[in-house]
């Protein structure tokens, strides 16, 4: 993934954190900034969606809804193990929620992911897998490796193994695709769980 030159240098994981969490460059956004994300140098598993909604933006917890119930239906995972920051991170590609658009929420803000991952990623030396859920999250880490859209490029998961393994959102609004798409549940869930378990 091409990243912007570093521009700031930040003594410590703790500091850099602290500058994330109180960054308000977008102070237009409806609900105002709120970013939400969990790091830990000694996780193994990266999470990657695309914005937070407003029930995250509400409670300051990533996946706090719905979508990740069904995320953690697909890992196998429970609660307590999901949010364990020493074995898994968890960073969308846009940090705060983007407000509401026609069909869903709107596109995450690029800022996030211009601005702060040059400066994170350095300290996620023990990530082995990221999940990129979502096509945003695709765009971002995969650029122009993605195919020509979401589904072709989940369905060449194995391409993108063991760095990378693209997904659906977990959307209520995507279960018509993954009844289109039966092979998902039927290949990339299971292998999605294999992996997940070997590293945690």
């Amino acid at each position: 993934m091409a990243m912007p030159p570093k521009k700031k240098k930040y003594a410590s994981l703790d500091v850099l954190l602290r500058a994330v969490r109180s960054c308000a460059l977008c102070r237009d956004l409806p609900l105002g900034p709120r970013p939400v994300l969990r790091v830990n140098p000694e996780a193994r598993l990266l999470i990657v969606g695309q914005a937070p909604g407003t029930k995250v933006h509400n409670t300051g917890l990533p996946w706090n809804d719905r979508s990740g119930d069904v995320l953690r239906g697909w890992m196998d995972v429970d609660r307590e193990t999901f949010y364990d920051e020493s074995r898994i991170a968890i960073i969308p590609a846009g940090l705060c929620y983007p407000g509401k658009g026609k069909m869903g929420d709107l596109p995450p803000r690029k800022e996030c992911s211009e601005i702060w991952l040059p400066h994170i990623l350095p300290y996620l030396t023990n990530v082995r897998l990221t999940l990129l859920v979502g096509s945003y999250a695709q765009r971002v880490y995969l650029g122009e490796r993605m195919k020509e859209n979401l589904t072709e490029t989940v369905r060449a998961w194995r391409a993108y193994m063991p760095e990378y393994l693209p997904t659906p959102h977990p959307s209520f609004h995507n279960l018509r695709w993954q009844q289109l798409n039966p092979w998902f549940q039927e290949e990339v869930v299971p292998a999605l769980r294999a992996a997940v378990h070997r590293l945690l």
